[in-house]
């Protein structure tokens, strides 16, 4: 058992020492010596638990998708018994709890902006385990606001818009941190403007449904 624990943390301190060296530096540049290094383990370490550089890459993207699923689970949005309007305002809310985090999520967030921008074979892996449960979710919502089902592509636009929304205040944070700081100061102000984005995005679907 006292073998199998150290096994499990040598392999989390990979995985977690990993996650900032990619996400700092990209897949291409990182090295398994400095991952070692940061880890504090054997240079040899990565071949022993993971194969590869390319398969430690792909469970580091799939690590990170975890932890944010675990901090920031989507339950409320899930929840069918809910009102379609409140599941969309839970999955916007939630998104951008996510998006705005300045803890060691921080490194999610880069280490995807860096895979979407210079991608890798692994972002096709991690799109089926991760993202695609995701992104039916909120194709569900979508359907169930609507009260029918539309047409893929229609409600794929639909989804990139409301992502789109959310995604600005993470990718313009600079520009918004100088101009009007205090749309996302605090928990309450991002979730005022959760609730802004909410109901933008339900008028227009409302428009639809005339």
């Amino acid at each position: 058992m006292q073998e199998q624990a150290v096994h499990d943390q040598t392999r989390e301190r990979l995985l977690s020492s990993a996650l900032e060296i990619f996400a700092e530096k990209g897949f291409r540049e990182a090295t398994v010596r400095e991952i070692c290094a940061k880890a504090d383990v054997n240079a040899a370490s990565v071949n022993y638990y993971f194969r590869s550089k390319e398969a430690l890459y792909v469970e580091v993207l799939e690590f990170s998708c975890r932890q944010a699923s675990e901090r920031y689970p989507d339950d409320m949005a899930r929840d069918i018994c809910l009102p379609a309007e409140e599941r969309l305002f839970y999955f916007v809310q939630n998104f951008l709890k996510r998006l705005l985090d300045d803890t060691y999520l921080g490194h999610h967030y880069k280490l995807f902006t860096r895979e979407i921008a210079d991608p890798t074979k692994a972002l096709d892996q991690v799109l089926e385990t991760s993202m695609k449960p995701r992104c039916a979710l909120i194709h569900d919502i979508i359907d169930a606001v609507l009260g029918t089902a539309i047409a893929e592509m229609d409600r794929h636009r639909i989804s990139f818009s409301i992502v789109g929304q959310c995604l600005v205040y993470r990718h313009s944070r600079s520009l918004i941190d100088r101009v009007c700081p205090g749309v996302i100061a605090d928990q309450a102000e991002i979730d005022r403007t959760a609730r802004l984005i909410t109901e933008f995005s339900l008028a227009g679907l409302r428009e639809l449904k005339k």
